[in-house]
């Protein structure tokens, strides 16, 4: 059983590639690689938040990747422990606006571009992220399951999706519920697209948007990996370098 369902899973695992890799994805891909090259060449920053799916650690401060992809991280805490009463909670307790702030704490200006990641693509948090960035001026690039998003229903005031929200869709070819496996015996499928999906979609982006920058005389800032001799020294350059030219 264990083998069949490991031989399975690396099927699903070609199927959702070669869907990224011959499908609408790769317009997609394209069209946000030049996105992210011209808002780099003006000087503009890449900032990447996910929902937890992988996103925005797998391309921030990786060997072989770019410098300009740094991530967004939204944290908000309250400790209050009194009135611990059933009646209160149906207080109002909606996150709208959150968004809105936190952009404005954050160094995110206008002409940046954002990349939000939700498989679901039907929270709060990322639409209204994704409107309030574009608000700002930023542009946002949406990597969402737009298949299974359609079928739900927004938490979000405005009754948008993030693929409703966004300027910019890329589909992460994550089925309905996300998990690729049906088990026999099981109340539920195993093993995720969304993240795996994300990330192949993102280091093509990096590919392309490489290959964009070096086509017009521009040489992106990359990582090496910090375990080789020198490459401490070496990406502190690249660093120092990224934060004088973006690039």
């Amino acid at each position: 059983m264990n083998m069949s369902l490991r031989i399975e899973y690396f099927r699903k695992l070609r199927e959702l590639i070669q869907k990224i890799e011959e499908g609408d994805a790769v317009r997609q891909i394209e069209q946000a690689a030049a996105v992210i090259a011209d808002a780099m060449k003006k000087g503009g920053c890449v900032h990447l938040f996910d929902t937890g799916h992988m996103l925005d650690s797998e391309l921030v401060s990786r060997a072989g990747g770019l410098v300009a992809f740094q991530a967004l991280r939204i944290r908000f805490e309250i400790e209050n422990t009194v009135r611990q009463r059933p009646e209160l909670a149906s207080k109002d307790r909606s996150t709208e606006g959150l968004a809105a702030y936190a952009l404005k704490s954050s160094n995110a200006l206008p002409g940046d571009v954002l990349v939000i990641g939700s498989v679901s693509g039907k929270t709060k948090l990322p639409v209204d992220l994704s409107l309030s960035a574009r608000k700002m001026g930023i542009t946002v690039i949406a990597l969402t399951s737009v298949e299974y998003s359609r079928m739900l229903k927004s938490d979000h005031s405005s009754g948008l999706r993030l693929f409703e929200a966004a300027d910019l869709v890329i589909d992460n070819g994550a089925p309905p519920l996300d998990a690729m496996l049906e088990v026999g015996g099981l109340d539920a499928a195993i093993c995720p697209a969304s993240g795996i999906g994300a990330a192949v979609i993102m280091w093509s982006v990096t590919a392309q948007v490489t290959e964009y920058l070096l086509a017009d005389g521009l040489k992106p800032s990359v990582l090496k990996s910090i375990n080789f001799p020198g490459s401490e020294a070496f990406n502190q350059e690249m660093m120092s370098r990224y934060a004088e030219t973006s690039l």
